[in-house]
């Protein structure tokens, strides 16, 4: 080879989008990267150092380009040959030369951003001029790529010498283009054989001193650990298992050279590992069944619907790179292909017209999606399935079934169906395009009939809304329009079957007779007397076309003036007519008549006769008030104020005239009257004192009717003292009021209740009393001095010493009843079954002497008592301790009777008054 350079031609254009322009079409977002995944450049068996040749590359140079969308990223690209660089703009070149290429040359470009961890790939492929190629997505081109990448022999990595770093400019530029690291690329799913040998980590300093070289990193010593390793001798690196670039995509690990002592040799490097995707994913629906939608009828290019999926594998190379097509459409009407998908998009659009919703309302299409950019032979494909229902418009007017409707209707009925319109309508059912709307267009001037639609079948209801007469109208001629309550589609006309006509018969039934004039007002004066005709109230047939008789009665007359004739409907009074009767409402008396025929069935009808009675002078007007009171004295304020009522009206009602009568001559001599106005006088004393008493003063009241109607009436008039305010007095009201004849027996009757009842409990005391005297041995309690048991009341937990002896409560063994009686423990809490005793009746009182005895038969009488509670019992004591602070009792000596002076007791009270009487020796009471 010449030592000339010779110039690879292949050259990277960096460029950047620009933006869209007004008035053109926009651009899809600009996506950072390589513009295509696989480069194929043709050049000679010989490649010279520094030889270009662009116009040898296969691919025209505005699609051999690399996007930058920001413009000033900083991107370095690197080869996966050692044989090979790309220079900052792009352009690929041989490190050295290269001589009589046998085979095409294939190798990996990555663009790396300098300062982002951004990574972009593409495959460059020299294809030998004259030499066949395989397509880079055939299965040969795969398998020639990861061939060459995985039995490519090991590059050697160098640590960075320290001393490089002061040189000259050329140096500088040297040493930047050796700072990067090249990528190392390990393709993913390799089979082996493993551990399979990338790199080689070498030192300069190891023929100088012994290194020892590791890895550290993710995928070295931290999770996932084990992946890679490295042979701390040699610096051979190895990659332990097959890599997966789904699960990662790219390794950083770092290098290191330590002597045998462990100190640092070499600054560490940075290696990076890129997995190299292979097609191994197949392309994901986001769902199995899209549904979408699409008008019928509608225009070729409308859009139905999209459809999505996604590849796992990288979508920046031809694997993650999916394309859509329709494998099959059903059903084939009206052709076989009615859609088309966009296969880079998955937009579903129409292809033709000729939807038909009334033929076709849902098509199946099935959807595939592949990968390899759509290749067919290698790529990977998935399906799914979408769903296209086509909506209904309204392109079809509703028919009626026939051209003319017939139904019958009684007379007099309302909201009853005559008959019912069917029609037919192909939209889609209960929509606005399939609901009837239909309208009476003619045949109906006054309203009879309306066309309400059933909801469910979509029937006209042809119905009557107001009632119809068989004898004016005998039947009915209408024009009947139906419509959708949407409106047709454009282009679409009216069907002639939207129009139909509809006959209606009228039936005759028997119609009740009507009064013609209802309610029917007349005028007359009260007091009409009985039997005067007031009105003749007949009512007519409708029926004219039948003879019928009609016939009246009377239905309602609150006050029962009136009667009918049953004949001719001639009303006549029974009694007067009074316009203050509780059953005149505003000077108007109503009363309601029936009249009936004799057809079948008989129909009747009602009518109301009102009677307007007209006021005249019957009533004469009656005094208000009727009691009233005045102070005894005259004064400027003793007056009373009266009125009048009358039940008349007006002009027979005041100004009224009020007068005294002549008789007796005391009224006008004591009470004058004066007026006030047409309705109002005043009564007041005429003299300045009259006797405090209850006066009735008649009154002679006139109204002003023609002729005047009089009325004596008398008011009670009160006069009592009155204090200075001119009220009456307490004293004085009761001395006006009095009592009346049967408030005084109703006092007298309560005073002898009370005379009565003092009198019976007097009695019964003294009665109790005596009782208490006729048994001298039961003392009452207020004679009673004997030491009692008192009974409190407990509410504690009783006695504390609960331990005691019930065979100490017996009777005394002294007593004569029970002296034969076995001797043992009875219980005094209960009733002793013994007869009972009569106590021993006294003559008179013992002799002191004999208190002894005295004291016993008390004791035997009470204990033979039933009833007595055992008071006199043997008692029990505990001991309860020795030095009394009241000291010996020996020296007390008893002494006689006679010794003692026993007067003192009569100082006690009536409650010793007998033990005063039997130690004292007074009489007994």
């Amino acid at each position: 080879m010449n030592a000339g350079c010779v110039i690879l031609a292949c050259t990277l254009l960096v460029g950047a989008s620009s933006g869209s322009k007004a008035g053109q079409p926009l651009k899809p977002p600009c996506r950072p990267g390589f513009s295509q995944n696989f480069y194929t450049v043709i050049v000679s068996r010989d490649l010279l150092h520094g030889q270009s040749i662009l116009k040898d590359t296969t691919l025209s140079s505005e699609r051999v380009k690399f996007e930058d969308c920001q413009r000033n990223r900083e991107v370095c690209f690197v080869s996966s040959d050692p044989n090979f660089s790309v220079r900052p703009d792009g352009t690929v070149y041989a490190e050295q030369e290269v001589g009589n290429l046998s085979e095409p040359v294939q190798f990996m470009v990555t663009a790396r951003g300098l300062h982002d961890p951004h990574i972009w790939e593409t495959t460059v492929k020299l294809a030998l001029a004259g030499h066949p190629h395989p397509s880079p997505f055939t299965k040969i081109g795969i398998e020639e790529m990861l061939s060459r990448v995985w039995d490519s022999p090991p590059r050697v990595i160098k640590f960075l010498r320290k001393h490089q770093r002061g040189s000259s400019a050329n140096g500088l530029r040297r040493q930047k283009r050796d700072w990067v690291i090249p990528p190392i690329n390990v393709p993913e799913n390799s089979r082996g054989p493993f551990p399979h040998m990338l790199v080689r980590i070498r030192s300069d300093q190891d023929k100088d001193v012994g290194i020892r070289y590791s890895i550290t990193g993710a995928g070295a010593d931290q999770p996932p650990s084990g992946i890679y390793n490295i042979d701390p001798i040699s610096g051979n690196m190895f990659v332990t298992q097959p890599l997966d670039r789904e699960e990662r995509a790219s390794f950083h690990l770092r290098a290191h050279a330590v002597d045998m002592n462990g100190n640092q040799v070499e600054n560490p490097i940075d290696l990076y590992i890129y997995v190299i995707d292979m097609n191994d994913n197949r392309p994901e629906f986001q769902n199995q069944v899209y549904n979408g939608s699409v008008a019928e009828g509608s225009k070729p290019g409308s859009s139905v619907m999209q459809v999505t999926a996604t590849d796992s594998d990288d979508s920046t190379t031809a694997n993650g790179m999916v394309r859509y097509r329709i494998l099959s459409q059903s059903p084939h009407s009206p052709i076989p292909n009615m859609f088309t998908i966009n296969s880079e998009t998955g937009d579903i659009v129409t292809v033709a017209a000729g939807l038909d919703r009334e033929k076709v309302s849902q098509y199946t299409i099935i959807v595939q999606a592949t990968d390899m950019e759509g290749n067919l032979n290698f790529g990977l494909s998935n399906t799914a399935t979408a769903l296209i229902s086509i909506t209904d418009i309204n392109d079809n007017p509703p028919e009626l079934t026939v051209r003319t409707f017939s139904g019958e209707v009684p007379e007099n009925k309302v909201n009853v169906v005559v008959t019912n319109l069917t029609v037919v309508d192909r939209d889609q059912p209960h929509s606005p395009n399939w609901n009837a709307v239909y309208r009476i267009v003619s045949g109906d001037p006054s309203g009879h009939f309306t066309i309400r639609t059933n909801p469910i079948t979509n029937e006209g209801m042809v119905t009557v809304v107001k009632p119809v007469d068989f004898e004016m109208n005998r039947a009915f001629m209408l024009t009947v329009v139906v419509s959708n309550q949407a409106h047709l589609a454009s282009g679409i006309q009216s069907s002639l079957q939207s129009t139909a006509g509809v006959t209606i018969s009228v039936q005759d039934v028997n119609e009740p007779p009507v009064f013609p004039v209802n309610p029917k007002m007349i005028r007359f004066e009260e007091g009409v007397p009985a039997g005067t005709t007031l009105t003749v109230f007949a009512a007519q047939d409708p029926d004219h076309f039948i003879h019928q008789t009609v016939r009246y009665s009377k239905l309602s007359d609150p006050a029962n003036w009136l009667k009918i004739n049953r004949t001719n409907g001639q009303i006549t009074t029974m009694a007067l007519l009074d316009r203050e009767s509780i059953y005149v409402k505003n000077n108007v008396y109503e009363a309601t008549f029936l009249a009936f025929d004799n057809g079948s069935p008989q129909a009747s009808g009602t009518g109301t006769l009102q009677i307007y009675l007209i006021d005249v002078n019957d009533n004469a007007p009656v005094l208000i008030p009727r009691e009233a009171q005045v102070c005894e004295r005259a004064r400027p304020n003793s007056r009373i104020n009266i009125t009048a009522s009358d039940a008349d009206a007006d002009p027979n009602i005041g100004p009224f005239v009020f007068e005294l009568p002549s008789f007796p001559a005391s009224v006008r001599r004591n009470w004058t009257i004066s007026r006030l106005s047409g309705d109002y006088a005043q009564l007041r004393l005429r003299i300045p004192y009259l006797e405090a008493s209850v006066y009735e003063i008649p009154i002679i009241v006139s109204d002003s009717g023609n002729p005047p109607l009089s009325n004596r009436s008398v008011i009670r008039v009160k006069v009592c003292p009155c204090d200075d305010n001119g009220d009456c007095s307490a004293t004085g009201a009761v001395a006006a009021a009095g009592l009346g004849t049967g408030a005084i027996i109703a006092i007298l009757i309560c005073i002898i209740i009370l005379l009565s009842m003092v009198l019976l409990f007097v009695v019964w005391m003294k009665r109790r009393e005596k009782e208490r005297q006729a048994k001298p041995l039961l003392i009452d309690p207020e004679d009673d001095v004997r030491d009692n048991i008192l009974k409190y009341d407990e509410e504690g937990g009783g006695e504390e010493d609960q331990d005691y002896d019930l065979s100490q409560l017996q009777q005394p063994e002294s007593l004569d009843h029970i002296i034969n009686k076995p001797t043992g423990v009875r219980r005094v809490d209960e009733r002793p079954v013994i007869a009972e005793s009569q106590y021993p009746v006294r003559p008179s009182l013992p002799h002191p002497g004999d208190i002894g005895d005295f004291i016993n038969d008390g004791l035997r009488a009470a204990d033979n008592d039933p009833t007595a509670p055992p008071y006199d019992s043997l008692l029990v004591f505990d001991y309860e301790g020795s030095g009394s602070t009241a000291g010996s009792v020996s020296s007390l000596n008893s002494t006689s009777s006679g010794d003692q002076d026993y007067d003192y007791l009569n100082d006690w009270g009536p409650r010793f008054k007998k033990l005063a009487d039997l130690y004292g020796g007074g009489d007994d009471d």
